[in-house]
């Protein structure tokens, strides 16, 4: 009977996987906003809610401290990290077009098969994925994926510096709390397949084009949330 109504709980969690549980749904829950941006994070209330120790709630907290999503304050404790203003906003983007273009072209001129094979591998992660659980987990999903396949073309292009430093902003992840719509993510699909034609093609200034149109018109889509 017990066993039946530990399996019947929503939020509970499997022993074997309690600290990667623990952070995807604390993650899904700042992407999609339920924990609002600047918010307190109570590591008491959220366990209990997740029927689980205090430990590895503070150990997803301190991952998605290392990840932007969540800061750590003296005395305070863990909150959700605060929404970009309309200037942070503004400075991320123009910053992102000084780099990702250029290593979208530098990538291209680097891609191999295998290269290439990874990266469209990366692209399908984004469109097929998992079967999502809900509309949270599936708009997560899509965030960390976004992620990582502009990772991965940063890794192509053989920039460590660019690389770090747009992994270090965690320019990806703070740009998806802002909207949580399907177009955002149909729109980035078909941008993320220009890209991919440009580099099927070897073609260095195509590459360095489609990128720079896709931060672009990500851009526009984001502004109407200001």
């Amino acid at each position: 009977m017990a066993v039946a109504e530990q399996t019947n709980r929503s939020e509970s969690v499997r022993p074997s996987s309690i600290a990667s549980t623990v952070y995807d749904r604390i993650y899904e829950r700042l992407m999609s906003l339920e924990i609002a941006p600047g918010s307190r994070i109570p590591i008491d209330a959220i366990a209990r809610q997740l029927d689980v120790s205090q430990t590895p709630v503070r150990e997803a907290l301190a991952r998605l401290e290392r990840e932007g999503l969540v800061r750590k304050e003296h005395l305070i404790g863990f909150s959700a990290a605060p929404q970009l203003t309309r200037k942070q906003f503004d400075d991320l983007y123009a910053f992102r077009l000084l780099l990702e273009p250029e290593g979208a072209r530098l990538a291209a001129e680097r891609m191999t098969p295998e290269e290439l094979s990874r990266l469209e591998q990366a692209a399908a992660d984004m469109e097929h994925g998992e079967p999502p659980v809900d509309r949270n987990s599936r708009y997560s999903r899509f965030a960390r994926a976004d992620a990582h396949f502009h990772d991965e073309i940063l890794r192509v292009a053989g920039n460590e510096v660019i690389r770090s430093t747009l992994f270090n902003q965690h320019v990806h992840l703070q740009i998806f709390r802002f909207m949580f719509h399907t177009r955002v993510t149909q729109e980035a699909l078909e941008e993320h397949e220009r890209l991919l034609v440009a580099f099927r093609a070897g073609d260095p200034e195509a590459a360095r084009f489609a990128m720079a149109e896709h931060i672009e018109r990500s851009r526009d889509r984001i502004l109407v949330a200001f």
